[in-house]
């Protein structure tokens, strides 16, 4: 049975929202109107941190003097290839390790799950004064290690495996933009270490059946051939599942709802070539069974061409 703890009341750290679908905010390229041109390539590592001592279970915030402050670490390698100049492939695979600064248990550390995004731009023309794009990008991801999902909050994932289908459209004036996407991610069941288990009934098996997740995205703000500043906005929503119950612990299947501001920098030392650096920062401003986490990421990114004519297509 998975066993209850009337002590050890705790939700997944914000990490797991990035999991669901494969980073909603914080994969380098995924998530932007930027398409490296043809035979160039763009890779690196990022770091990230998440923490948070307030969470909600259900719709009541609570804190739990049994975890203080949870904490998510992860360092990612990421690379951006551009197969055409409107046809990108890019991969990910972090390293993730948790931490609680009180209570008894202990955080978990390993290779999580690797994923790849084939990123296609179906549209690209003049409207008005402005720039418009579309993207159709579509993503999968499978675990690397057969780490433990429902040792939440300290698991380093959820052990699923996914796929995703995302639609962005952009917009830009001169240096002035707004992009907006949609994500929905199909998740598989996994299995726990269990023989049977309750969410809100008896479920006399290993196999938990995982509910999928959509998602929405609004970027704004600034963008040339070197410098992108932009707010960010995000919702997460979980199609199905259901609330921690109240002094429970938590389970991979719990609905998982959360929205997300923060800002974004990205700063190319050279047009065509050479490193760039990002930062990210958001807050979880509302949420259902998750943590209300302080997040931020720093990365360090190489730009290279193998042909004669490189570019970022940054316009």
């Amino acid at each position: 049975m998975h066993m209850l703890n009337q002590n050890k009341a705790a939700l997944p750290a914000l990490l797991l929202l990035l999991l669901l679908q494969a980073g909603v905010t914080r994969a380098q390229m995924d998530n932007d109107a930027i398409m490296m041109g043809k035979n160039a390539f763009c890779g690196g590592p990022m770091y990230s941190y998440s923490s948070w001592n307030h969470y909600w279970e259900g719709t009541l915030k609570r804190t739990n003097k049994n975890l203080g402050t949870v904490s998510t670490q992860m360092v990612s390698l990421m690379g951006d290839y551009g197969i055409t100049k409107n046809v990108n492939v890019l991969v990910m695979a972090p390293y993730v390790w948790t931490h609680a600064t009180a209570g008894t248990l202990s955080g978990q550390h390993g290779i999580q799950d690797l994923s790849v995004w084939l990123k296609y731009r179906a549209l690209k023309q003049n409207v008005g004064n402005g720039v418009l794009s579309t993207f159709v990008l579509g993503g999968a991801s499978i675990p690397l290690t057969n780490y433990e999902p429902d040792y939440l909050p300290f698991s380093i994932g959820l052990h699923s495996k996914t796929l995703s289908g995302r639609l962005t459209v952009d917009y830009q004036q001169r240096h002035f933009f707004a992009t907006a996407m949609g994500t929905y991610t199909w998740r598989s069941d996994v299995t726990i270490d269990e023989e049977a288990y309750y969410t809100t009934s008896l479920h006399f098996t290993n196999k938990v059946d995982m509910p999928n997740v959509a998602a929405e995205e609004l970027r704004i703000g600034y963008r040339s051939s070197r410098l992108i500043i932009e707010a960010v906005g995000s919702n997460m929503n979980t199609l199905g599942g259901f609330d921690i119950r109240r002094n429970d612990m938590p389970f991979p299947s719990n609905k998982m709802n959360a929205t997300m501001a923060g800002a974004h920098v990205r700063y190319f030392f050279k047009k065509d070539h050479g490193f760039s650096v990002d930062v990210d920062g958001d807050y979880t401003v509302a949420g259902r069974n998750v943590g209300q986490a302080r997040s931020f990421d720093v990365g360090v990114f190489y730009l290279l061409s193998f042909s004669h004519h490189p570019t970022n297509n940054i316009k």
